[in-house]
């Protein structure tokens, strides 16, 4: 059985909560707990990258999850084509490790583009089945 959900959120700061919050509710909710940690890091780098680099002008972003069998499928939708590309941050950086993190906590991550504009980045999520309801 596939379970999908998906919600949109502002672009404001507040939102890469929410969208945190939203995803823990939703993962619970389908008896998938034992990943939750993992999809919530990785909502929250992707929601930020949206906010910060993918959204145009007062333009939000939408968080979709997917859950089929034994993966969960995570997908943060924006509004700009431009591509995240993962670099190997310094010490003294204090941003530019999200994406690293992603590849590190998911099992496979891309980006596609969005019709009729914007991308979709995803990451996949292997997990010991829940019990979707």
């Amino acid at each position: 059985m596939i379970e999908s959900v998906q919600c949109f959120f502002n672009a404001h700061p507040e939102s890469v909560g929410q969208a945190r919050e939203f995803a823990s509710a939703t993962l619970s909710g389908w008896g998938l707990a034992e990943r939750i940690d993992d999809i919530r890091l990785c909502v929250s780098e992707l929601a930020t990258n949206a906010l910060v680099h993918g959204t145009v002008s007062d333009h939000g972003f939408l968080v979709r999850l997917d859950a089929e069998d034994d993966v969960v499928r995570l997908e943060v939708h924006d509004s700009r084509r431009q591509r995240p590309e993962t670099r190997q941050a310094v010490d003294t950086d204090v941003s530019g490790r999200g994406l690293v993190l992603v590849a590190a906590l998911a099992d496979g991550w891309g980006v596609q583009d969005r019709t009729p504009l914007g991308k979709i980045v995803w990451s996949c999520f292997k997990t010991a089945g829940g019990t979707t309801a």
